[in-house]
């Protein structure tokens, strides 16, 4: 092995993979009837997430060869660009709509899920802000103030396609980051209580919101109705048992379970792999995310401020958008149109999400051996 050689975090590396993998053969199997009947071909879904898993992997490759400082120049016009692209969503004819929600912009055969990026791009953005304002932030609540200001403009684009969802994870994302890059508790009190009021407010001035929650509440009230969704999702999860009805014999996903390659895979993955499988599924998410904040602390205990909270804000965003995603199948938490990161079917979702743990390897290979890291980008 070469001086250059630079060893990967073998416990991300495993998670990742196992993610990865279980979600394709997951994908497969959820989607198998769906695709049959839509397109004649029983594996269209698999083969379109199998191609992206692969540009994710490539992306990932790329990302991994780049230094972080070059995120750091970048994150605020990346951020930029992407509220461009969210202005360009909401044109009549440029962006593509979905069950009533315009997130996707066609490129070509593909579309691309723009809230995906502004996620990766307000992680970059705020650890941008914090290695230049490090230090500062306990003293001033402008200063936490501030990088809120263009975020907020994005917010309000992301609530016009509408998705809260989205909306939800960035905003505690970031308020996670700014916690933990020094902001005071009685601010980031405030800020939590802010939103928290924003947050009841657009849920009660949006009557499907607000019928979203009352379901939540009790779906066996409308089980044909507007509960339909999360009691198929339950009877899903009770089907499953200690160890699943078996891989392929899921019968909520006979256009049962709407959505259940997408937003309700994990459901899919209880019935068909039992309580065991499902508690895999956890295992390898509490991995990721708990190395994802062991690898931000040691960039932080060496110096550097950029790499450690973009690792606390990925692990954060990933922990909180799987929270989010598996609390919604198994009826803790209102529906959200929210992936389960690198397992859902979808391609901005999965690419993305590769580019994320990229950087979380790139961090930890400047922070363990970063004469080894450099040495790498100038092969």
């Amino acid at each position: 092995m070469s001086e250059s050689t630079v060893q990967f975090d073998r416990k991300i590396l495993t998670a990742t993979l196992s993610l990865l993998g279980l979600g394709l053969v997951m994908v497969a199997s959820a989607s198998v009837t769906i695709a049959d009947s839509s397109t004649g071909q029983p594996l269209y879904f698999f083969i379109r997430q199998l191609v992206f898993a692969v540009i994710g992997i490539m992306a990932a490759w790329v990302v991994i060869s780049t230094r972080l400082s070059v995120w750091q120049r970048m994150a605020p016009q990346l951020l930029m660009g992407g509220v461009f692209l969210l202005v360009l969503i909401l044109i009549p004819g440029v962006g593509r709509e979905v069950n009533g929600s315009a997130r996707w912009l066609p490129l070509g055969p593909v579309n691309v899920q723009v809230a995906e990026l502004i996620k990766l791009f307000a992680v970059l953005y705020i650890a941008d802000f914090l290695q230049r304002h490090h230090g500062q932030l306990h003293n001033s609540f402008l200063k936490v103030m501030a990088p809120l200001m263009l975020l907020g403009v994005a917010a309000l684009l992301l609530l016009m396609q509408p998705d809260m969802g989205s909306i939800v994870v960035i905003m505690a994302t970031v308020l996670a980051m700014l916690f933990l890059g020094g902001a005071r508790l009685d601010v980031f009190g405030a800020l939590i209580s802010v939103f928290a009021g924003l947050f009841a407010l657009l849920v009660w001035i949006a009557p499907y919101r607000l019928q979203r929650l009352q379901s939540f509440m009790d779906p066996w009230a409308d089980p044909f109705g507007s509960g339909f969704q999360l009691t198929q999702a339950l009877i899903a999860f009770g089907r499953g048992d200690w160890f699943g009805v078996g891989l392929g014999s899921s019968m909520q996903k006979l256009f049962y379970l709407p959505e259940a390659h997408t937003d309700f895979l994990y459901s899919i993955v209880a019935e068909e792999l039992g309580l065991l499988g499902a508690s895999a599924v956890l295992i390898l998410f509490c991995i990721l995310i708990w190395r994802a904040l062991a690898i931000g602390r040691a960039a932080e205990l060496s110096g550097q401020i950029f790499g450690a909270q973009v690792a606390y804000g990925i692990g954060i965003w990933l922990g909180i958008q799987a929270c989010v995603n598996i609390g919604v199948n198994m009826g803790a938490l209102p529906t959200k149109g929210l992936t389960l990161p690198l397992m859902s079917y979808g391609g901005s979702s999965l690419v993305i999400a590769c580019v994320a743990i990229a950087l979380l390897l790139r961090v930890d290979m400047e922070t363990r051996q970063p004469e080894k890291a450099a040495a790498r980008v100038r092969r």
